[in-house]
């Protein structure tokens, strides 16, 4: 599997001759260029996670594929005249050959009810688990996390704790994308450390940067 990362979550899975693409937000113009996509998931409603030009700019080059999204999302991409289906919940299915597993949950707290939307994460082809801006549990044998590691909703100690329920033998950053190069180095070596003790590697990435899983 190999993970390209284009911002703040916007993620580039190439697994098993699938392209799947996550979460085209507005903190990165990168993904719009990116072509053969076979699927892309969408977590949640927040521009940092979807942004309407950056989608329908994907989509020009990719008009083949499918869009994946909640119930919350589906709102907005009815709006856009965008074509989806809807995951969500405890739902399982294939969607353009791709294993997904869909785990429901709200938005972590920012403030109060504050950006409190439906947050669904995906766990795709039962090796990589997405969660989105959310500490859901899977409950099950994880080999690859994408680990939130900043944010107004993002305490160390919390994103932390939670890497240490799933377990995961690897994880990488993702929402990070408001540091300052100082402080994604302080950020991912926190993390770095953190989980080496607890036998969990994880594996720094950079945006626009690729790595193999």
């Amino acid at each position: 599997m190999k993970i390209t990362k284009y911002g703040q979550c916007c993620l580039l899975i190439e697994i098993n001759d699938k392209r799947i693409l996550t979460d085209p937000g507005k903190f990165s113009v990168s993904q719009n260029d990116v072509k053969n996509i076979d699927l892309i998931l969408i977590t949640h409603e927040h521009a940092d996670h979807l942004h309407s030009d950056s989608l329908q700019a994907i989509l020009a080059n990719n008009p083949n594929a499918k869009v994946v999204a909640n119930t919350g999302v589906a709102k907005v991409l009815n709006e856009l005249g965008v074509n989806h289906e809807v995951l969500e919940g405890t739902d399982s299915g294939e969607k353009a050959g791709v294993a997904l597993e869909a785990y429901d949950g709200k938005h972590a707290e920012i403030f109060e009810e504050y950006g409190q939307v439906q947050n669904t994460g995906y766990f795709i082809e039962n090796k990589l688990f997405y969660p989105g801006d959310a500490y859901t549990e899977p409950n099950k044998e994880v080999e690859v996390l994408a680990l939130p590691v900043a944010g107004p909703w993002c305490k160390a100690a919390d994103a932390i704790a939670y890497a240490l329920k799933v377990k995961p033998l690897k994880a990488f950053p993702v929402h990070d994308w408001l540091l300052n190069d100082d402080g994604i180095a302080l950020t991912h070596s926190l993390f770095e450390t953190q989980l080496k003790v607890n036998d969990i590697e994880f594996v720094r990435l950079k945006n626009d940067e690729a790595k193999e899983f």
